[in-house]
């Protein structure tokens, strides 16, 4: 009861300030009802969530971030490489009560392993979830349809595009929000949450930290065709300085220096956060 609680209370802030603390709005938000924040409350504080992803909605915010990114129950969304499916946990019960579509894509089968346990084993709480590649370079790949997606969402992994994970360190972060954009629906979402580089910042520790600036999100978003709609600072952190010798993974979850520390680290908590969206123009 206290977490439900806490989802409500943290949706109804949110709301109250138009969609999120220094926000700046070019477009209108996605209707979001009380239905759906009651459907999202309940795949939120749901007991067949792992209670190590649960310890984590204090830094991760989902029912505020989803709700920011207008995400509702009868939605087809594309989650971008779910990895250990922290918010497929959330995501696909969710839109199964709306009877929503929810897509899991990866660059591989590796990426796509947890997911595709939970497709066999937990039918009856995930719903039907479908998978596909992204990127995808071969032209045989699975893909997600062309412009069949309310919403495509990507959680902490813009600098893996320009790190090139996956495809031979080669940056092909362009080419992601081209096929990002292709998937969706116009006038629908993309919703981005990537650990951030001060503006200030080196560019070139784009490449090596973890950490991207808002501006170089920006940039590629619209260079792909998606139009800037506004920025919240929901999931924003100003205990990490971002300045880390071993990256953002000193921090948690990764806490890659150990024992080294490491009470420090915990301390700050995960990494400080933009938490941006975009809308394919109509």
């Amino acid at each position: 009861m206290k977490r439900q609680s806490l989802i409500a209370t943290s949706i109804a802030a949110l709301l109250a300030l138009g969609g999120g603390a220094a926000c700046a709005t070019t477009g209108s938000q996605p209707t979001f009802t009380e239905a759906h924040r009651t459907a999202l409350d309940s795949a939120i504080a749901a007991s067949t969530r792992t209670p190590a992803n649960v310890q984590r909605d204090r830094y991760r915010n989902p029912a505020a971030t989803l709700a920011y990114f207008g995400v509702r129950p009868g939605d087809t969304v594309v989650e971008i490489w779910p990895g250990g499916g922290w918010y497929t946990e959330i995501l696909a019960p969710y839109l199964k009560q709306g009877g929503g579509t929810y897509y899991a894509t990866g660059i591989s089968e590796r990426q796509l392993a947890r997911v595709n346990e939970w497709r066999t084993a937990n039918a009856a709480l995930y719903g039907d979830i479908r998978t596909a590649t992204f990127p995808a370079f071969d032209a045989a790949a699975t893909r997600v349809p062309d412009g069949s997606a309310d919403a495509v969402l990507t959680f902490r992994n813009i600098h893996n595009f320009i790190m090139g994970s996956g495809r031979d360190n080669q940056d092909y972060s362009l080419e992601a929000f081209r096929q990002m954009y292709a998937m969706l629906k116009p006038g629908g979402t993309l919703g981005v949450v990537e650990h951030r580089l001060p503006e200030s910042g080196d560019a070139a520790r784009e490449r090596t930290s973890g950490y991207v600036r808002t501006s170089t999100v920006r940039r590629m978003a619209e260079q792909a065709g998606f139009r800037f709609v506004g920025e919240s600072q929901i999931n924003a952190n100003p205990r990490d300085t971002a300045d880390w010798a071993d990256g953002v993974w000193t921090l948690p979850p990764t806490l890659r220096r150990g024992d080294v520390e490491r009470e420090r680290y915990l301390a700050i908590g995960e990494s400080d956060r933009m938490t941006l969206r975009f809308v394919k123009p109509r």
